[in-house]
């Protein structure tokens, strides 16, 4: 209560003195320049509301048990949100599910089925609000109501939307393409400067398609001396950046996508490759041919680019997408793959849904 009294204080003061100094910039009596740095330090102090950090270790037997309790309770009461689950259990834990007890969500979900509400179970929770919106901006646009291209069983080689509820959020390998991977997060790079590993390295075939995790607006396209060609697509609630990176030289793009346009969860937009490293353009300057995968929060424009960046390890998360894989087929024709099956996301915009 004591910060947020003084967050309240610190911003009316602000205000009253910017008014103060605008006066006197009118009167004369002081630069313009004065009072542009002084807006900034008004700025900066308001961007103390947003999250700056986010360590995103829920273990993979979590994620999966989680959203299984979550997909079975749909239409029954009480419905089961496993982004609440796992963010009470990171409050309980501090962040830290090494202290991870089965019997503990065992528990929860039973005081819920009881008839208990989540905010009567976490109102002594210091952190609960927290972990629930740091977690919302992770998971936020991988479960929910959709629906899906099926074969029609009853008028064979047509195709019907059937409605489901589930993981809606795909992997980012085709299906039928083989890769593999371990968690990287972290481990030292020192191509141009010695850095972390942002991300997560699925090692594979060049040519392997790449798809669209979640539904978004492609918000990059083109050449980075880091990633080679490379992707970046946002989520449609603004939370989430795919950085896709690495792709293959030639031609690395799937040839019907530019920057602007709207790609669906599950759509070709891309082919693994080995290209970056290098401040020329097309070059193959990585050793083994493999997509680099990563996820940045975004909880304000600020963070998109600089210092404030946060990158998830997204290890865990490719592993429970992998449930998930759309299938591909290639047009010999465009000389590109595309889905089989087409989706209906509800999280698209109806003026964006073609």
């Amino acid at each position: 209560m004591l910060v947020i009294v003084r967050r309240k204080y610190v911003t009316i003061v602000g205000l009253i003195l910017a008014c103060v100094i605008l006066i006197l910039v009118l009167h004369g009596f002081l630069s313009a320049s004065v009072l542009s740095r002084y807006t900034i330090k008004i700025t900066e102090d308001e961007t103390e509301k947003f999250i700056k950090w986010v360590d995103f270790n829920v273990p993979y037997s979590l994620l999966e048990k989680t959203l299984n309790l979550d997909i079975k309770s749909y239409g029954k009461e009480p419905k089961l949100n496993w982004i609440e689950l796992l963010a009470y259990l990171a409050a309980k834990y501090g962040g830290n599910f090494k202290r991870y007890k089965s019997s503990d969500l065992d528990n929860l979900v039973k005081s819920l089925q009881e008839g208990k509400t989540m905010d009567e179970l976490t109102k002594d929770m210091k952190y609960y609000s927290y972990y629930l919106e740091a977690y919302t901006a992770v998971l936020g646009g991988f479960v929910g109501e959709f629906e899906i291209e099926e074969e029609d069983k009853n008028n064979p080689g047509n195709k019907v939307f059937v409605k489901k509820y589930g993981l809606k959020a795909f992997c980012p390998i085709a299906k039928g393409f083989g890769f593999s991977h371990y968690d990287d997060f972290g481990n030292s790079r020192t191509y141009g400067y010695k850095r972390k590993h942002l991300g997560n390295d699925l090692m594979g075939s060049i040519g392997t398609p790449i798809v669209a995790v979640e539904s978004g607006i492609i918000e990059a396209m083109g050449w980075n001396k880091y990633g080679g060609w490379r992707i970046g697509i946002r989520s449609f609630d603004g939370k989430r950046y795919y950085y896709y990176a690495h792709l293959r030289k030639n031609h690395p793009y799937n040839n019907t996508l530019a920057e602007g346009q709207v790609v669906k969860a599950g759509d070709v937009i891309g082919y693994l490759g080995m290209t970056g490293y290098s401040n020329k353009q097309n070059v193959n300057g990585i050793k083994t041919p493999h997509l680099h995968f990563g996820m940045q929060l975004i909880f304000d424009e600020s963070q998109k680019e600089g210092v404030n960046e946060i990158w998830i390890d997204v290890y865990n998360i490719v592993k429970l997408l992998s449930k998930n894989r759309s299938a591909v087929q290639k047009d010999k024709e465009l000389n590109d793959y595309f889905r089989v099956y087409d989706i209906k996301d509800p999280a698209m915009p109806q003026e964006l849904d073609s």
